[in-house]
């Protein structure tokens, strides 16, 4: 068999660069960065507590709600950090207002709602804290997952509040 010879005509052009991808660094410097950072942290460390130690019932939910927020909260804090909210569809020209809503109905809702299970629960093992009880006693674990989840709602109502007063100022922009 004979081969052909390639075609003359050079391929089509790929789609073009959308520019190099850099930190908004106006954005880590803001509050509302700063509180992002403090979010991703105290989710993470509500949900490795709850996760690393033996739960049962509700605390599944309060697991469930922790993860979903911190996950989402991770990719509004990428897309904001690399400037590239405009590529979600439909939620990037409102931004401003996509942070509010995460920050207000999801942030302080599921957290406050993990919150008070988590501390539900501590105060039902609160009888295992006491010297000599030989038992593994969970009740610091859900101590310190509930008090790492109000502090994370607290940071997402501040977050919440700020997102609020730049759109009441007619601001469009998270920086």
């Amino acid at each position: 068999m004979a081969r052909t010879a390639p075609p003359s005509v050079p391929p089509p052009p790929g789609p073009a660069s959308r520019g190099s991808l850099s930190l908004h660094r106006a954005y880590l410097r803001s509050p509302l960065g700063l509180l992002r950072l403090g979010q991703l942290v105290m989710g993470a460390a509500f949900w490795i507590t709850v996760a690393a130690h033996k739960y049962e019932g509700a605390a599944h939910f309060a697991l469930f709600a922790a993860v979903l927020v911190w996950l989402l909260t991770l990719a509004l804090f990428g897309l904001s950090l690399l400037g590239r909210w405009a590529l979600v569809p439909w939620l990037g020209s409102r931004w401003l207002l996509t942070n509010l809503v995460h920050d207000l109905v999801l942030g302080v809702g599921l957290y406050a709602a993990a919150t008070g299970i988590m501390g539900y629960k501590a105060g039902r093992k609160s009888y295992c804290n006491l010297p000599g009880y030989s038992q593994r006693c969970l009740y610091g674990a859900y101590l310190s997952a509930s008090i790492c989840g109000g502090i994370a709602a607290c940071l997402y109502l501040f977050s919440g509040l700020y997102c609020l007063s730049r759109r009441c100022r007619d601001q469009r922009d998270i920086v």
